[in-house]
């Protein structure tokens, strides 16, 4: 105790003795300019010495206490008296992410899509289907003009009637033929025929019989034909190899088109169709982050047209095939639900949520 009594003594002032006593009026000469300013220096020296250490000297934690509650008294008063600073909002908390997280970006493709033509070249006669259009499997997109092909197939069913009519005029001489033989040979057991007789009889009856033979081949060129022929007309319209929406319009009526590409204004295609059950993300992960990724792995996919929408994702396959000039290997990921939202060519953000660093 007598150690901290110094110890405030010693903190203390002398006051002159001109200066005058507490409620006592100062001289009227006053003191000079520089006494003055050391004189509240030293008030104000006392005043912060006294806050900080009187409390913890002179009495511990009990001594300390109205130090801290005047503390307090003290920022409640500096909060109500600065409204401007206390109506300050505090900035945003951010919530870190944690150090293992791995995010890459990348598009949404489609596995199926095609560009659809016919398989044989050709005047369009109609396209049935628009851009945004669902179509099925085997629907008509388009017609090409199948005048031709239509005639050929009338010639190939004509020739199929022809053979027929060969085949029943063949079988009915043959029936008369083999009449004719079978009353010479009983002739000429009985001496009655000559067996020149029996041979021209003989010889008549295979004659009609190979060409009764070849008039059933005919017949059956014939009916091949017309199912070529009905082949070629069928090709003249062109069907949607599977399901999905028609993204591109590429040929009008009276364009001419081709399943190969001849230069000039020849068409390759009618239209581009996309089936949107195959749409999936591929993302570009780099090389040194690879091996936290695998197959099977729980995924986040972002689209950047819709950031609020969180989509459960999965990685399907890692392709084993690195880009040296970027550095990265391509990764296939699954969206896990299906919308008509997600579109092809989109851009979207995927992040890996349990990928451990690399060697773990």
């Amino acid at each position: 105790m007598n150690d901290k009594r110094d110890l405030l003594r010693s903190l203390t002032i002398d006051r002159p003795a001109d200066m005058p006593a507490a409620g006592m009026a100062p001289p009227r000469s006053g003191l000079p300019g520089w006494a003055k300013g050391v004189g509240v220096v030293a008030l104000l020296a006392l005043g912060v010495a006294g806050g900080i250490y009187g409390p913890a000297l002179l009495g511990g934690e009990e001594a300390a206490a109205p130090a801290k509650v005047a503390a307090a008294g003290g920022q409640g008063a500096s909060s109500a008296t600065g409204g401007a600073s206390a109506a300050t909002p505090a900035p945003p908390t951010v919530t870190p992410r944690p150090s293992n997280t791995l995010v890459a970006s990348g598009y949404i493709v489609a596995r199926r899509t095609a560009t659809v033509s016919a398989e044989i070249t050709g005047r369009v006669q109609d396209v049935l289907v628009d851009e945004g259009m669902v179509v099925t499997k085997g629907q008509e997109l388009a017609r090409l003009d199948a005048t031709l092909a239509g005639i050929d197939l009338d010639l190939a069913k004509a020739r199929v009637a022809s053979a027929q009519a060969q085949i029943e005029g063949f079988s009915a001489d043959l029936r008369d033929a083999e009449r004719v033989l079978a009353r010479t040979a009983s002739l000429s057991r009985a001496s009655n025929a000559s067996e020149a007789e029996l041979t021209r009889a003989q010889a008549r009856a295979e004659t009609l019989r190979a060409q009764l033979k070849g008039s059933r081949a005919e017949l059956e060129v014939a009916r091949i034909t017309v199912a070529r022929q009905t082949e070629t007309v069928d090709r003249h319209i062109v069907r949607a190899p599977f399901d999905g929406v028609v993204i591109d319009k590429n040929a009008q009526p009276g364009e001419i088109i081709s399943p190969m590409s001849s230069g000039g204004f020849t068409r390759t295609g009618v239209c581009t169709l996309v089936d949107m059950e195959s749409l999936e993300v591929e993302v570009d992960v780099n090389e040194a982050n690879i091996g936290r990724v695998r197959a099977g792995q729980k995924v986040e996919a972002v689209l950047d047209a819709y950031p609020d929408w969180k989509i459960p994702s999965s990685v399907i396959a890692v392709v084993p095939r690195a880009n040296r000039d970027k550095a990265t290997i391509k990764v296939r990921i699954k969206l896990e639900q299906r919308d008509g939202r997600v579109l092809p060519d989109m851009g979207a953000k995927v992040t890996f949520l349990d990928a451990k660093p690399a060697g773990n």
